[in-house]
């Protein structure tokens, strides 16, 4: 095969040429695009980006454009100020041409025999009251008595591993014929994964979103809170029946600061707070 000898001058129109086309691979594999898919997720400019990892907006472009390869320093940096996941930090790392900075550790590794024992010591320490854990796609990895308690005459196949803490609550032969105040507890729910949805990028809790969205939705009948009785809650109550009472709390989810590992930063904690104290002295009843 011939090729035909370049025209005089042509030289640097060739590299103008290939740089494009480098440019143009870059745009569609490196980490420029995926820097600028979780600043458009997060509505930063990259002025304001820039401003905050104290770059410029010209550097900001050029990174996202893929004309520029940003530091390691600067991928974490930009990451943390856009708040992305620790999990998808390594993607940008390795889409930048760097090693991951955080590990993934199975909770069951002896390494993590720490983290497991500081976990069942809390969920115990807080009995009577309900506590789990959860991961980021809400399956359960640990729960206490006061969890355990309302899973008494739930069907066997909606307790099936691995247990999901949003399908136990939402499945119809779960514990959604006892919850009092269902579609406003629902609706709360849905709201918590569609925020979680368009702040991170997880097929999973996708899935599960959409899984228990779909469930329907039985009139629970009137309850006591939705028409209109003053009680003092300083936030929306779970209101669940219990051996024929209706039992109020109050959700708090806790996460670990500055986690250095995948499995660590996808925990939270969730605990339920007795929203009065009639609930409060029916658990400490029950549990003792």
């Amino acid at each position: 095969m011939t090729t035909a000898a370049p025209a005089k001058g042509s030289t640097k129109g060739k590299a103008r040429d290939n740089t494009a086309r480098d440019t143009t691979k870059g745009n569609a594999t490196g980490v420029g695009p995926l820097l600028r898919g979780w600043r458009e997720r997060r509505r930063v400019s990259q002025l304001e980006l820039a401003l905050r990892a104290d770059s410029s907006a010209r550097h900001i472009s050029f990174i996202e454009t893929g004309r520029s390869r940003p530091s390691e320093e600067l991928v974490l940096r930009l990451a943390d100020h856009l708040d992305v996941p620790v999990r998808d930090r390594n993607s940008l790392l390795l889409a930048a041409g760097y090693a991951p900075r955080f590990r993934e550790t199975p909770l069951a590794d002896p390494s993590m025999g720490t983290l497991r024992a500081n976990l069942e010591q809390l969920l115990t320490g807080y009995e009577p009251y309900p506590a789990l854990v959860v991961d980021a796609t809400y399956d359960v990895i640990a729960a206490n008595r006061g969890i355990a308690m309302f899973l008494e005459g739930v069907p066997e196949h909606v307790l099936t591993p691995p247990l999901n803490a949003m399908r136990l609550t939402l499945h119809p032969e779960g514990l959604a014929p006892k919850v009092r105040n269902l579609r406003e507890w629902r609706g709360h729910l849905l709201h918590q994964m569609e925020r979680q949805i368009a702040l991170q990028r997880s097929d999973g809790l996708r899935a599960v979103y959409e899984e228990v969205a779909a469930y329907p939705v039985a009139d629970p009948g009137v309850d006591a809170f939705d028409a209109g009785t003053e009680v003092p809650y300083f936030a929306l109550p779970l209101r669940i029946e219990h051996d024929g009472h209706v039992l109020s709390f109050i959700s708090s989810i806790s996460t670990f600061n500055t986690p250095m590992d995948v499995t660590v930063a996808e925990l939270a904690i969730e605990t339920l707070l007795p929203a009065d104290p009639a609930t409060a002295k029916y658990l400490r009843t029950r549990m003792t």
